[in-house]
């Protein structure tokens, strides 16, 4: 797997290179965010391991503008000294993936890298869709959990449909409002009310919760464990 490394402590990125390197991983380097966001645009990465304090650029901005880029389906780990909940609001606001706070052990970043690269090999843009044991098949409108099948209304159906694509990441209430009602969201929290409909189908009658709200930020449809 290629892995970008954007940090620009040269020892920290070093070690961290020649760790995932000896487990077979094939690694590029930048020391700054711009450099960083270059590479990441004009390369193809399996994921990328991005530092939050960068000069030229910050890891938030080049997070940013990754999503916006052709790039955007690529998973950022995101590395940082700063462990308040408002740093990680940010970090996964800007479109980080997974957030990993200094020190940490080289074990546990390959395992979490492992879990980005896992999610993000399943392939969700085929018209049956499918993560754990619910499959939603977007040319017959349907959707099962476990063999059973569950009727949803048609929006309930197009927001699934989001986040189940997107299981590899965190879907902010921004993103979901905007792909189901553009600039005109209805009044009332429309989306609270879709999303309890999909938790009251797919998770109440289930031992395995797959809708999980991550406060402040969105949704995110997926294993707790992955």
């Amino acid at each position: 797997m290629g892995i970008l490394i954007i940090e620009d402590n040269a020892e920290m990125a070093t070690n961290i290179g020649a760790y995932l390197e000896a487990k077979g991983h094939d690694i590029d380097y930048a020391m700054d965010g711009v450099t960083g966001l270059h590479l990441a645009i004009t390369n193809a990465y399996d994921a990328i391991v991005l530092d939050l304090t960068l000069p030229g650029m910050d890891g938030l901005d080049v997070c940013r503008k990754l999503r916006e880029s052709d790039a955007s389906h690529v998973p950022v780990l995101m590395l940082t000294a700063r462990d308040t909940t408002e740093d990680v609001i940010k970090g996964f606001k800007a479109g980080s993936d997974d957030y990993l706070v200094k020190p940490f052990s080289l074990q546990e970043l390959e395992v979490r890298i492992n879990a980005l690269l896992r999610r993000a090999n399943r392939q969700y843009d085929g018209p049956v869709l499918t993560v754990d044991d619910v499959e939603v098949n977007l040319e017959a409108h349907t959707v099962t959990r476990a063999g059973h099948h569950i009727r949803l209304k048609p929006t309930t159906m197009k927001i699934l449909a989001i986040l189940v694509r997107n299981t590899h990441r965190v879907v902010t209430r921004q993103e979901l409002e905007s792909e189901i009602w553009g600039d005109e969201v209805p009044d009332g929290d429309p989306l609270r009310a879709h999303i309890y409909s999909i938790r009251s189908s797919l998770d109440k009658p289930f031992e395995t919760k797959l809708v999980h709200t991550v406060h402040g930020i969105g949704y995110r449809f997926a294993r707790q464990d992955d």
